[in-house]
């Protein structure tokens, strides 16, 4: 071995070990990011920089807002209004569908009631049973008895429509069904 190969490498049993130097675009990198670090330690440690927490409720702020903002603006639902939209062919059907997917696990295939009420009979716990209090109660739920607000997971004409299609089930009086609960409603 001659000694200018002997200054740029050296071997230890058998390995070659050359002193190549670090590429200039991954030292270039590397010393971008400690200053990066530099920068940010400063800015959120020091600086006061807003924390995941601050942007949290500006973020919440933001939404309560435009919620605000859409319930003020949509339009007021009366009883004309869902009766036209509960009359909309093909209703009812898309109604069962939406029912059987979303709500017949608790009130039952048949709407008899199994650990929701029954949908079917004159009583009722929430409300008077107009198309306004169905539609409000699967909208926005019953939370206090386990019943979650589907107005966030259902657009507004399935909610219609599984609401048309309890409506059409009223008095059906299906085998099985859950005891009366609530008032009696005429």
């Amino acid at each position: 071995m001659s000694s200018d190969n002997k200054d740029k490498f050296h071997e230890y049993d058998g390995i070659i070990e050359h002193d190549n130097p670090m590429p200039t675009w991954w030292l270039w990198t590397f010393f971008l990011t400690i200053i990066f670090a530099f920068i940010y330690f400063i800015h959120y440690e020091l600086g006061g920089g807003p924390t995941l927490q601050d942007e949290l409720k500006v973020a919440m702020q933001e939404i309560e807002k435009t919620q605000a903002t859409a319930t003020a603006t949509a339009p007021m639902e009366t009883e004309e209004s869902l009766q036209a939209a509960f009359e909309k062919d093909g209703m009812v059907a898309l109604g069962a569908q939406q029912y059987v997917a979303k709500c017949a696990s608790c009130h039952g295939p048949e709407l008899q009631g199994l650990i929701g009420p029954n949908l079917t009979d004159k009583y009722w716990l929430h409300g008077k049973a107009t198309r306004m209090d169905i539609v409000k109660v699967i909208r926005d739920g019953v939370p206090e008895k386990g019943m979650p607000p589907w107005g966030p997971v259902m657009k507004k004409d399935e909610i219609y429509a599984v609401s048309a299609f309890i409506l059409s089930k009223k008095g059906s009086n299906p085998p099985g069904a859950k005891e009366p609960q609530g008032e009696a409603v005429e």
